[in-house]
């Protein structure tokens, strides 16, 4: 079991976060155009300036939980959040060199 200030705990909220950004911005800007979500996947890995865009936001999440956990002085979690935030970021960017 995760507990309350842990480093498992934050790297773990700090992969699902931007997923649910990347979710979200799909639900906000594509799905009212009618595009599948397979379609929105597939723009993510061919246009960059989309990937680019997408992966910020989604990020702020990740910041905004950073901030949470930080003013409440759960530092192992914050760093947890940290960690996955910069192994995301090191993602996005080999993607966008190899794509």
């Amino acid at each position: 079991m995760l507990k309350k200030d842990s480093l498992q705990l934050g790297i773990l909220l700090g992969f699902i976060a931007p997923l649910i950004g990347i979710l979200l911005y799909y639900l906000i800007v594509f799905m009212p155009r009618h595009v599948s979500f397979s379609e929105y996947l597939k723009y993510l890995s061919q246009l960059k300036s989309l990937l680019t865009g997408v992966s910020s936001i989604s990020l702020i999440a990740n910041a905004i939980l950073f901030t949470v956990y930080i003013n409440s002085r759960r530092d192992k979690t914050a760093k947890g959040i940290f960690v996955s935030t910069l192994i995301y970021g090191v993602l996005v960017l080999l993607v966008k060199l190899i794509a």
